[in-house]
């Protein structure tokens, strides 16, 4: 199985400001070369907003067509997530690959402190997606807070439902010590890797954010020590080193 090599971009988000915003996510990832994925924060074009008349329209979506050429010109796999409207108004997880087909995960726990609940409709599934052999999980934010979401399981098979969750999100400084034990957690628990990408900045409802996005192992271990500036940062997953863990500790099977 190949090792994969995953980008987590850590931006300042310009509220509400799509141009901009397609701007500063090329002006960081341009140059990368050599990766498998990259990820970006949670509503990677608008920012965590609940104003619903700047959602895309899901047939004709500008931000598709952004995330579709990015992949293609880097020939890498892309995930984020996006407001959109499709009928009704979702938080939508986007996996777009380089020859522009798409996995989509609707988040399924809506933020009603912040009053997402009272704007988006939740999805009802998992999303599950193949990249070089890895199983993926998606998820968005919020959703971490509820594990029985995702909880990791042998099939039919003999192989654990997936290898990697993936987090988008746009967490706040506030709470940021129960993203980084929640995060953790969720790697354990799962005996999976957990990459997390959050934003960093100010958003126009005056929230904070400083960041700390995450690569976590299925021992609990950080791989990337996190960060309160924007960046690209770069990890290596090894899929040996999670076959090997699970050999030696073979939790899942319980499960």
């Amino acid at each position: 199985m190949q090792d994969l090599k995953v980008g987590i971009l850590q931006f300042n988000q310009v509220w509400q400001d799509k141009t901009s915003n397609y701007e500063r996510v090329h002006s960081f990832v341009k140059d990368a070369k050599d990766l498998d994925l990259l990820l970006l924060p949670e509503m990677f074009h608008t920012g965590f907003s609940m104003d619903v008349s700047i959602a895309d329209d899901w047939s004709n979506s500008e931000g598709i067509k952004f995330l579709q050429d990015l992949s293609s010109k880097l020939d890498i796999a892309i995930y984020t997530s996006m407001m959109v409207k499709d009928g009704q108004y979702f938080n939508r997880g986007v996996f777009v690959r380089p020859d522009g087909r798409i996995h989509t995960y609707d988040k399924r726990k809506s933020f009603g402190l912040g009053g997402e609940d009272q704007y988006f409709t939740v999805g009802n599934s998992e999303t599950i997606v193949e990249l070089r052999g890895w199983r993926i999980n998606l998820q968005i934010c919020y959703d971490v807070r509820f594990p029985e979401l995702i909880r990791n399981r042998i099939d039919e098979k003999g192989r654990a439902a997936y290898d990697l969750l993936l987090y988008v999100a746009n967490w706040p400084q506030t709470r940021i010590q129960h993203w980084d034990i929640l995060l953790g957690a969720r790697a354990i628990e799962n005996q999976c890797y957990v990459l997390a990408c959050n934003r960093v900045g100010t958003d126009g409802n005056a929230l904070v954010y400083n960041g700390h996005s995450q690569a976590i192992d299925l021992f609990g271990n950080s791989l990337l020590a996190p960060t309160e500036q924007e960046g690209l940062s770069v990890v290596q997953l090894v899929y040996q080193h999670l076959q090997d863990g699970r050999n030696c500790l073979p939790f899942l099977k319980d499960a």
